[in-house]
């Protein structure tokens, strides 16, 4: 894209409009651009009007995968009870209670000889099965139901095979890994400049959108609509984007590694835990966005102690006894301590390894905590949670909680739908808009011309370029994208005819 046109040049491409006002008229193919309109080009309203659209052409795809995506995750527990009800739901028999989680592991491991338990999370209501998750020979994940009042097993899926699991993995990294998450985070960045640019066309082009639409022009009301839409969208996208950064696997990783020198973190720092951390508590489960607290999936586990068997009345070292606790136990003295319910208990990964109880607190981050429960004592070992966090930890656990739709229940689960549905509506009018004016039989695609004034306006330039050093992926493809056009693209005479 031309970022540098010579505005006094001919030009088959559609005249532009005044200024103030959103869309061109109707294109005039063979006529040249009169001398009158010269200087309009140098302008702030074109320049952004022109990398707007451009921004929206890296970023509508995105943003369309991730609002799809986004509101599939967002409902998924309502959509895959119903998908996999003879998995998920079971009938309460009246005056049954749950059988002990330890009867339900060994059904599990009965069914599963070859496959180890990991975890195990306990119904949330009456009528949910208890979920294990296992691990296959295959390294693969299994998510085991049973049936909680007969500990009869219902089944097992593949977490990644589910459509909730499917558009989780979409919307983290277009499943493509590490090449996915840069196509994400630079969709991400772009958003910024969309958002920005579209409020100042928001801003400056308001009567001019209201005169045209009290005429009854042509496009006018889907303009109207499409400014309407975005003006609401770009507030919770800047939103999103704060919120999602962390995320990121060149902006987020790039800012941890400068906090961990400061002693800050996005991440808890398990100090409870660091006698001897052999692990991570993401490490110790599988698909741990389902159940860790985001903050706390680098914290360290614990190790047990052996020696603590004797202290529980067993026969502990001496009698060679590999474990007195079980996940009952663990249950047990983690509830006693005030966790949130439902737990998720995650399973000692060997002899030395603990029960790492989590209580998730999904609507409330300031009551995620951990605690991690010795399987030969049955002691805690550690107690971990949001009041241990570093400052920034808790700040970023509570973005999130808003960026999930989470944090302020169903009144936040209602405006995140509302917000996924607004940015679908506005990546549809968008190019809608582009489809209904577009340039026929020129060559052209039709793009806004306006060259941004960073000369003759030194704190835009201190703007961009702010921009472009604080979000990295941004400012390297800012860069490339300028370059291409002042060395390849406006000195073709088909590319500079194109891109206008």
């Amino acid at each position: 894209m031309s970022v540098i046109d010579d505005p006094s040049r001919p030009t088959t491409a559609p005249p532009e409009p005044e200024p103030t006002a959103p869309e061109p008229p109707t294109p005039e193919p063979t006529a040249a651009r009169p001398a009158v309109a010269r200087g309009r080009h140098t302008g702030l309203f074109r320049a952004f009007w022109r990398w707007h659209f451009y921004a929206s052409v890296i970023v509508i795809p995105v943003l369309l995968t991730l609002a799809i995506t986004g509101l599939i995750y967002l409902f998924r527990f309502q959509i895959e009870p119903a998908l996999n009800s003879e998995l998920m739901r079971v009938q309460a028999p009246a005056g049954e209670t749950v059988l002990p989680y330890e009867m339900q592991r060994y059904s599990v491991s009965q069914a599963y000889p070859d496959d180890q338990i990991v975890s195990m999370t306990e119904p949330s209501a009456a009528d949910e099965s208890t979920r294990f998750t296992l691990t296959t020979a295959d390294e693969e994940t299994r998510d085991v139901f049973v049936d909680p009042y007969t500990a009869k097993v219902l089944g097992g899926l593949n977490p990644d095979t589910t459509l909730s699991g499917t558009a989780i993995r979409i919307h983290a990294d277009l499943m493509a890994g590490r090449t996915g998450e840069l196509i994400m985070e630079l969709g991400a960045c772009w958003a910024l400049i969309m958002a920005i640019t579209g409020y100042y066309l928001f801003f400056k082009g308001r009567r001019a959108r209201k005169r045209q639409r009290d005429k009854g022009a042509r496009g006018a009301r889907l303009r109207w609509t499409h400014a309407g839409i975005g003006s609401f969208v770009g507030v919770g996208l800047l939103l999103l984007i704060v919120s999602g950064l962390p995320w990121t696997g060149v902006w987020g990783a790039q800012v941890q590694g400068l906090l961990t020198k400061t002693g800050q973190s996005f991440w808890s720092q398990d100090e409870g835990a660091l006698s001897n951390p052999t692990s991570t508590l993401d490490e110790s489960l599988p698909h741990s966005h389902h159940v860790v607290p985001w903050a706390q999936e680098k914290s360290p586990v614990p190790d047990s102690d052996p020696g603590a068997a004797g202290t529980a009345g067993s026969e502990g070292a001496e009698g060679g006894e590999v474990s007195v606790a079980n996940v009952d136990t663990a249950v047990t003295v983690a509830a006693r301590t005030g966790l949130e319910r439902p737990l998720t208990v995650a399973f000692p990964r060997d002899e030395s390894g603990v029960f790492s109880v989590i209580g998730y607190a999904f609507n409330d981050p300031a009551k995620e905590r951990t605690v991690h429960i010795d399987q030969y004592g049955a002691n805690v070992a550690s107690t971990y949670g949001y009041d241990d966090y570093p400052a920034l930890a808790k700040v970023v656990s509570q973005g999130i909680a808003l960026h999930e739709g989470r944090r302020f229940g169903t009144v936040n689960m209602i405006l995140t739908t509302v917000f996924c549905l607004a940015v679908i509506a506005a990546c549809i009018t968008g190019p809608v808009m582009w489809w209904r004016r577009r340039p026929r039989g020129t060559g052209s695609l039709g793009a806004p011309r306006g060259r941004m004034p960073l000369a003759s306006s030194p704190w835009l330039a201190v703007g961009v370029v702010a921009l472009g050093v604080f979000l990295p992926v941004l400012g390297v493809s800012l860069a490339l994208v300028l370059l291409l056009d002042r060395l390849v693209l406006s000195r073709l005479p088909a590319t500079r005819r194109f891109f206008a």
